[in-house]
Parts: structure tokens; sequence; C-alpha cells
């Protein structure tokens, strides 16, 4: 029998969000059943994730995207009363760990990212060493990196820069870290991957000569909580589901 604190406590143990300054809780954030027998993970807990849960009979929802941000109204009223009061009524546990489940060297997004694309990473930086700095597994056209993009994450990317250009180094951070570009740019990488892309970063990428590929927020951030419910199957032997949605986004 796992119970919820026994998971709790392994993934705190693992991810150290305490080293983190995040922009919301990381860890239980809505509280369900005691006992811990079946998880299901998702990048957000949207409607449509706590409702996949329930047709599992799911005892805990793990996401990298939860509730309770800071920039989010603290009222539960309309969307976020109807997901919490789904939670509460089948007392399922919801868990979400943000930059942590970034940042982690082998469970985390980045990480999972890189392994997925044969990235090599050599170095960190960025505030709380999110960017990762390293090398493509061979060195390929702007055009041939987004396609490879394209067929691994089964999301059609938006590039800006030479389609012809030869790439060898590379950074590249999941999610919305378009704000990272001007410390790649300084760190002298040929392109830079991130899941959105704001207007400026356009103009950037054309002035600077670095390209800037936008592959997608949802699509980039799949992998993460993917590999910690996969870790977390293993240490307890716990039954675990991966609820996919099609956000475009």
């Amino acid at each position: 029998m796992t119970t919820r604190q026994e998971v709790l406590d392994w993934c705190s143990e693992t991810l150290q969000p305490s080293m983190f300054q995040d922009y919301a809780p990381n860890g239980l954030q809505v509280e369900g059943k005691e006992n811990i027998h079946t998880i299901v993970t998702a990048v957000t807990a949207s409607l449509a994730a706590i409702e996949y849960a329930v047709s599992k009979n799911a005892d805990m929802l793990l996401v990298h995207h939860g509730y309770f941000w800071r920039s989010e109204p603290i009222t539960i009223t309309g969307w976020k009363k109807l997901r919490i009061a789904t939670l509460l009524q089948n007392q399922i546990n919801m868990v979400g760990y943000h930059l942590p489940l970034d940042a982690h060297p082998t469970l985390g997004n980045n990480a999972q990212l890189a392994q997925l694309l044969g990235w090599k990473l050599e170095s960190l930086a960025g505030e709380q060493n999110l960017l990762n700095i390293g090398r493509l597994n061979q060195p390929c056209t702007l055009d041939q990196l987004a396609d490879d993009l394209t067929t691994k994450l089964q999301h059609k990317p938006i590039i800006i820069g030479d389609s012809n250009k030869l790439l060898h180094r590379i950074a590249w951070c999941t999610g919305g870290a378009q704000n990272f570009f001007q410390v790649a740019i300084e760190a002298g990488v040929d392109v830079f991957v991130t899941g959105e892309i704001s207007e400026s970063q356009y103009h950037m990428a054309q002035e600077s000569g670095v390209a800037f590929i936008s592959a997608g927020h949802h699509a980039t951030e799949r992998y993460g909580v993917q590999a910690l419910g996969a870790a977390l199957a293993k240490k307890f032997n716990t039954n675990i589901y991966f609820f996919d949605e099609k956000n475009p986004a």
C-alpha cells in the first residue's frame, strides 16, 4: 500500500522544489484519498485531464501545470470551481511540479526533450539555470532541425531564420521561455528552441543571425511528467496512465 505522503516525500526528495523560486505552489494542491493505487499524469490539470483521471479511478492527478498561479484570480469560480469540485467529489489528489520538473537533470522537461532529439548538454545558464546550452548530435540545417522536431513532437514549429544555415550549437528551454533568447544569443549558439514566441523575438532573430524555433509549449513539455510517472511506477509499483490533450499552443 502506497500513501499520498510517501509519493509526495519521494517527489520532494527527487525534484527539490525548495531550491526554486516558482510562480505557483509545488506539491499537493488539492487533497484527495490517502492511499494511492493509480496515478494519471498530464501536462496540465485541465477539466479533460480530471475527467480522464475519474474514468481511470485514479487517486492522484500529477501534472506540470497546476493551479494557484501568482497571476491567477484567487476566487474559485467558473472553470476553476468546476475543476476543483470534480477533484473533490472524486477524492482525487492533484499534485503539480513546475520549475522543478523543468530543471531535473534526468526526469525534467529540458533533459527529456534533449534525450528525444539527441542534443548534448554542455552547460546551464539564465535565471535559475533553466536555459540549456549544448550541441546538436550532428550539424544540420535549420529546415532539417525543424523537420526533426515536427516528426518527434508531432507539432509543426514556427521557424525564424535562414532555413539553409548549418547549425552546430543549440540552446533550449521548454515551455514559455522566449525571454531567454537574449541569453542564448550572448552564449554564441546558432539556434534557440523553446515552446512559445513573442513579437520581439522575430526581430531579435533577424538582426542577431541566431535562429529561433517555437516548437509548442504543450508539445515541448509532454515528456517530463511522463518520465516522473514512470519513475514513480518503478518505485511504488502503482498504476500509471498518461493523458495527452491535442493542445496546439
